[in-house]
Parts: C-alpha cells; structure tokens; sequence
C-alpha cells in the first residue's frame, strides 16, 4: 500500500514502484515468469498453469490479434 498521490511522485521515489501488467498478454507472461506462489501450498501444478496459459493465449491472445480493432475501423473506414 501506498498513501501518497502517485502522480505527485518524482524520481526514484516514482521508478521504484512496480505497475500491473497492461494487456492479458503481459499478465500472461507475468505469470509465466513468476507462478511459485500459486504452487505453494500444492493447490495448484506447474502444468496446471502451463495448461492454462496456453489456453488463454490460443482461445484468446491468437483469435484477438488476427481481428482488427474497432479503432481501426474508426480510422479507415472511409479510406
């Protein structure tokens, strides 16, 4: 926890706090790089996380990237 206005920070004071990944494709490798809490414990398996970060990058990262966005639909679609 932080009690300070974060856009008032300058700085080391401001590099030094960590931000949350901005995409699903960035959580995901977030995770893939740092899962060990989720093993403690044993409720969770390595190929349990293994599993389902493969199933959320091939049913949704994949399908995603192949659409356009509705941006660039705004963009070009008078082009």
């Amino acid at each position: 926890p932080l009690d300070k206005d974060i856009y008032e920070l300058e700085g080391a004071e401001k590099a030094a706090i960590q931000s949350v990944p901005g995409s699903l494709v960035e959580s995901l490798k977030a995770l893939e790089e740092d899962h060990d809490y989720l093993l403690a414990g044993g409720v969770f398996t390595k190929d349990l996380i293994d599993t389902w970060i493969e199933y959320k990058v091939k049913r949704e990262v994949e399908p995603v990237a192949l659409r356009p966005h509705p941006w660039e639909f705004y963009l070009y679609h008078d082009a």
